[in-house]
C-alpha cells in the first residue's frame, strides 16, 4: 500500500499488531519507533504518522495532518450489476481513478443474484475502495450505493449532470475518444453488466440524455472497459 489509511474512529486507540496495516508498517516499511511514514484520514486530510511504540500486542502511533484535501473528481459511474469478483476489480480501480460516486444498479441483463453477494451484504465492498485509494495516495472514496434498479439511479441524477456518456458495443455511432466534454461540467459515465444492456436499457438511457459511445471494435472484459473509459474521461476533463 502507497498510504496507509485510518478512518476517524481508529485514531484514539493503538493499532492491534494483527491488522494488516501494523504488518506492512513493521514489515513491509521496516519502521522502528520514532520513525515517520504516509498516513491518510479517509475523506479527510494526509498527513504523517510516527510509531510511537510497539508492544506484543499493539502499536502506538501519533500523527500530524495537513490540510483537506481536494474535491472528488465530478464523475459518477452507473454500473450495471456485475458479477462480484468483476465487482471488487471496479471498486478499487475506480477509486483508484477518482471517481465521485459509483451506483452499481440492476438492469434488463443483470443476473439478480449478484445483489445477494456478501461483497454487498457484508459491507466488504469499502475495503476494496480503501485499498483503490490506497494505491493512488488518495483520501477520498467514491460515493458508494448498490441497491438501486437503474431506473430510480437515472431519476436520482443531479440537474448539473449535462454530460451523460453510456457505453455500449451494438448501437453506439461514435467512439468516445471523440466526445469534447466540457471541463467545468460534471460527467455521468453509465456502463452495462457484462451481458450488456437491454432494449429498455438504452431506451431509458437516452430519455435521460445520454449519450451511447464506444471504445472501438474490440469487446473488452468490464473491468478494462471501464478503466480505458475513465481514463479517456479523465483526458477530456483536464484531470490527467
Amino acid at each position: 500500500m502507497n498510504l496507509i489509511l485510518f478512518e476517524p474512529a481508529e485514531l484514539a486507540a493503538p493499532l492491534p499488531r494483527t491488522d494488516p496495516r501494523a504488518e506492512h508498517i513493521l514489515k513491509v516499511l521496516r519502521r522502528q519507533i520514532g520513525d515517520t511514514f504516509d498516513v491518510g484520514l479517509v475523506d479527510g486530510p494526509l498527513g504523517k504518522g510516527t510509531l510511537a511504540a510497539i508492544s506484543d500486542a499493539t502499536l502506538t502511533l501519533t500523527f500530524v495532518w495537513g490540510p483537506p484535501p481536494a474535491p472528488a473528481d465530478p464523475i459518477t459511474l452507473l454500473l450495471g450489476l456485475p458479477r462480484p469478483q468483476t465487482a471488487r476489480d471496479i471498486l478499487r480501480d475506480a477509486t483508484t481513478l477518482g471517481v465521485g460516486a459509483l451506483h452499481v444498479v440492476t438492469t434488463e441483463r443483470s443476473d439478480p443474484n449478484y445483489a445477494a453477494a456478501t461483497l454487498w451484504t457484508s459491507g466488504e465492498w469499502r475495503r476494496h475502495s480503501l485499498a483503490g485509494a490506497a494505491q493512488a495516495f488518495t483520501t477520498r472514496l467514491p460515493a458508494v450505493t448498490s441497491n438501486h434498479t437503474l431506473a430510480t439511479a437515472l431519476a436520482a441524477l443531479p440537474a448539473d449532470s449535462t454530460q451523460r456518456l453510456a457505453l455500449d458495443n451494438y448501437e453506439a455511432p461514435n467512439a468516445l475518444s471523440t466526445c469534447q466534454l466540457l471541463g467545468d461540467k460534471p460527467v455521468v459515465l453509465a456502463l452495462g453488466p457484462e451481458r450488456g444492456w437491454g432494449p429498455a436499457d438504452r431506451a431509458a438511457l437516452r430519455a435521460y440524455g445520454f449519450t451511447l459511445v464506444h471504445l472501438g471494435p474490440r469487446v473488452l472484459r468490464s473491468e478494462t472497459a471501464v478503466i480505458a473509459a475513465l481514463t479517456l474521461v479523465r483526458a477530456r476533463l483536464g484531470l490527467l
